[in-house]
């Protein structure tokens, strides 16, 4: 990636400049991220482990544990290394590969969600062809065909990003490398790169979203037109409650932050919105998974009485 720039480092301004939340901030972020990891890690662990959860909608569940894992730890290390540091330096490689990696496990997770909801949709309204439609192979198609195009969705930006001109400052008004802040800082003419952001990344955010909807007004309309029983309806409708829950923890943060025209007095909005997609949902996707669905729990428990 080639880039004529003055710049070799960026300052991160992370989430406030008071010393004395540090600490605090540090202690709190931390707990999360090791919950997060904790969390995921499980329902990882007992998808793999467990046979009764070998089947596609825990194959998709294991692969946004994954994601999520990696998603926050993208961001987070690196903010928690500088709540404890004077020097909140980040090299300019090192910027543009954490803007690559934040988008490409991002843009992932945004498609993931409209194949768990697809998945849903089969499973619910065409039960008969469940198997047959999806098939170990074509799940294994769909989850790499998804982390590719996030791969190189993700690289199309940073290629961008990297060749732009920074001259300075260098100070970023946010607690990692994006696109946005980027933007702001680079010297030359960003209008390429700010159509870049809209277009694709409205659509790599926008596209899943109204998929995954679309899929569940077929679901709800399904239920309430065919299901006769009360008991099965609630399963049913349980069950999406879960998937749609997270749908919408990350997705109503996610486009606002990058449909919204930039402007410097949208950064605190950026940074906070930021935290709800990148920090809390990946921490909360296992416990509305684990609190809500009786199989993941009853895997759980089996695990902790073997280790027990």
């Amino acid at each position: 990636m080639l880039n004529q720039t003055s710049v070799i480092e960026f300052l991160l301004l992370g989430l406030t400049d008071i010393q004395d939340q540090q600490p605090f901030l540090f202690a709190v972020f931390l707990t999360i991220y090791l919950v997060n990891v904790a969390g995921n890690g499980a329902i990882l662990m007992i998808v793999i482990s467990d046979p009764r959860l070998h089947s596609p909608m825990y194959f998709f569940l294991g692969n946004l544990s994954c994601l999520d894992i990696c998603y926050s730890t993208v961001t987070l290390p690196k903010m928690l290394e500088n709540f404890l540091s004077t020097h909140k330096a980040i090299s300019f490689m090192g910027c543009i590969s954490q803007l690559h990696f934040f988008h490409f496990l991002g843009s992932t997770e945004a498609m993931l969600l409209a194949v768990m909801a697809f998945d849903r949709f089969v499973a619910i309204c065409k039960p008969l062809h469940y198997t047959v439609i999806m098939n170990p192979q074509l799940c294994t198609q769909m989850a790499i065909t998804i982390w590719a195009t996030g791969f190189f969705y993700a690289l199309l930006h940073s290629i961008m990003t990297s060749r732009l001109n920074f001259c300075g400052p260098n100070h970023i008004h946010h607690f990692f490398c994006d696109v946005k802040p980027l933007l702001e800082l680079a010297c030359g003419n960003t209008e390429l790169n700010q159509r870049l952001l809209n277009t694709v990344t409205g659509t790599i955010a926008v596209g899943p979203f109204l998929l995954t909807l679309l899929f569940y007004f077929y679901i709800i309309t399904y239920l309430f037109l065919k299901t006769q029983s009360c008991s099965t309806l609630h399963k049913a409708l349980s069950t999406c409650a879960s998937h749609f829950m997270v749908v919408i923890l990350f997705f109503a943060p996610v486009i606002f932050t990058y449909i919204r025209p930039t402007s410097g007095n949208s950064r605190d909005q950026d940074r906070i919105i930021a935290i709800m997609y990148s920090v809390v949902t990946p921490v909360l996707n296992p416990l509305i998974y684990t609190l809500r669905n009786k199989e993941v729990k009853d895997a759980l428990f089996r695990v902790i009485r073997k280790r027990v």
